[in-house]
C-alpha cells in the first residue's frame, strides 16, 4: 500500500497517526508494540481513537491512492520495496515522539482546571461587587421631583417592581391597537347605537348573575365592538353576539369559566349551544384571536396605588367606569384616559382636596 509522510498535530494530541501506521505495517512485531502501548493509554483516550480510525481507514484510502500516483517511478516492485521502508520508519519516529504526545492531556486538564479557577474568582468578584451596590431603582423613567411609587416593592418579587413601568408603556401601545372602530354603526343597517346600550345592559346583569371578575366584562365589551367593527350582524344575531362574547372573554380572564349551557339558559334558550359554539369560532377568526385587551381596570389599579388605595375612592371610579361602558361615545377615548377620568372624578365627588400625589404618576400627569 501507498502512505505519505505522517505529520504531528500536537494541539489535537492526534495518537490516531499510531494506529493508522501499525494497520500499514500488518502483522510485525512493531505493530504489536503499538497494540500494547495504545492500551496503556487512558481510557478516555481510547474510545476517541476508536472513532478516529474507524473514520480515517475510508478517508485515509483515497488520499494515498492519489498521492501514489504521482510520485509513482521505477517498477511497481522497487515502489512497494520503498514504501514499506519509509513506513517502517516513520513508524518508529512516531513510536519514539509517543511519550511526549501522551502528556497532551494533562497539559489540557491543567488548563482546563486554571479556567474554571479564574472564571470562579472573576464571578465572585462580581457578586461581592453587586453586594456592595445599593440597590437600584428606578429613576430614569420619572421627571425630577416626581416620586418613585414602586421604590417599596423593590423586594417584593410578585410587584415586578423592576418592569411595571415597561409593562405600563407596552399596555399604552396595546390599547391604541385594540380600540374598535368607534362610527361602526354607520355601516350596520339593522342596528342602531341604543341597541347597542340594551345588549350592554343586559350583559351587566349576566356579569353580575356569575360573579364574574371585573376584567371579564370589559373585555366582552371590546370584543362586541371590534366584532361590529368589521362584521355586519342582523338584528336577530344581536343577542348571539353578546352571549358569544361573554363566554370568550370568561374563558380568557376567568380561572373557572361558566359552561356553555349556562350561557343558553341565561339567553332563554334562544340559541342552542352549537350555535354559540359555532359562533365562537366565528368571532375568533374575526378578530384573528387578539384578545390582548388593556382594560381600563389595568390602570384604575395603577393609579389608585398613587391615591395610597383609598377603598372608597377606588370603587366610585370602578362604578364610573362600568357605567362608560353603556354610552358609545367613548369608544373615541383609550382606556387609560377612561381610568384616569374616573379616578379624577371620583375624587372630586367625595371631595377629597387637591392630590397632593398628583405628579406622582406619569400616567395621569400625561392626561391632566
Amino acid at each position: 500500500m501507498n502512505t505519505q509522510p505522517l505529520r504531528k498535530r500536537s494541539a489535537l494530541g492526534d495518537v490516531s497517526n499510531v494506529t493508522k501506521g501499525e494497520t500499514i505495517e500488518g502483522k510485525n512485531s512493531q505493530g504489536k508494540g503499538g497494540l500494547v502501548s495504545k492500551a496503556a493509554q487512558p481510557t478516555g483516550v481510547q474510545k476517541s481513537l476508536s472513532r478516529t480510525n474507524s473514520s480515517r481507514s475510508v478517508l485515509g484510502a483515497k488520499d494515498t491512492n492519489k498521492k501514489a500516483e504521482v510520485k509513482r517511478t521505477g517498477s511497481g516492485v522497487l515502489a512497494g520495496k520503498r514504501k514499506t521502508s519509509s513506513t517502517s520508519s516513520n513508524t518508529l519516529s512516531i513510536k519514539e515522539e509517543t511519550p511526549a504526545e501522551d502528556e497532551q492531556p494533562s497539559r489540557k486538564k491543567i488548563h482546563l482546571e486554571v479556567e474554571q479557577r479564574v472564571t470562579v474568582e472573576e464571578s465572585k468578584e462580581n457578586i461581592v461587587e453587586q453586594d456592595v451596590e445599593p440597590p437600584v431603582s428606578i429613576p430614569q423613567a420619572f421627571q425630577d421631583g416626581v416620586e418613585d411609587l414602586d421604590r417599596e416593592d423593590l423586594d417584593d418579587p410578585l410587584m415586578v417592581a423592576e418592569y411595571v413601568v415597561e409593562i405600563f408603556e407596552y399596555l399604552k401601545k396595546l390599547e391604541v391597537d385594540t380600540r374598535p372602530n368607534a362610527d361602526y354603526m354607520e355601516h350596520q343597517e339593522d342596528l342602531e347605537w341604543k341597541m347597542r346600550g340594551i345588549l350592554v345592559d343586559w350583559l351587566i346583569e349576566v356579569h353580575t348573575r356569575f360573579h364574574l371578575l371585573p376584567e371579564t366584562l370589559f373585555l366582552a365589551v371590546n370584543i362586541i365592538d371590534r366584532f361590529l367593527s368589521t362584521k355586519v350582524v342582523q338584528l336577530d344575531r344581536l343577542q348571539l353576539v353578546g352571549v358569544t362574547a361573554m363566554f370568550i372573554a370568561s374563558k380568557y380572564e376567568e380561572v373557572l369559566s361558566p359552561h356553555v349551557a349556562n350561557f343558553r339558559h341565561v339567553a332563554d334558550d334562544g340559541f342552542t349551544e352549537a350555535e354559540i359554539l359555532s359562533a365562537e369560532r366565528y368571532v375568533l377568526t374575526a378578530l384573528n384571536y387578539d384578545l390582548s385587551y388593556p382594560n381600563p381596570m389595568n390602570f384604575l389599579r395603577r393609579i389608585s396605588k398613587a391615591d395610597n388605595y383609598d377603598i372608597q375612592t377606588r370603587t366610585l371610579g370602578k362604578y364610573l367606569m362600568e357605567i362608560s361602558l353603556l354610552d358609545h361615545r367613548f369608544m373615541h377615548y383609550l382606556p387609560s384616559h377612561t381610568a384616569a377620568a374616573a379616578m379624577y372624578l371620583a375624587r372630586k365627588i367625595l371631595d377629597r382636596g387637591d392630590w397632593v400625589s398628583f405628579a406622582t404618576f406619569p400616567l395621569v400627569q400625561e392626561h391632566y
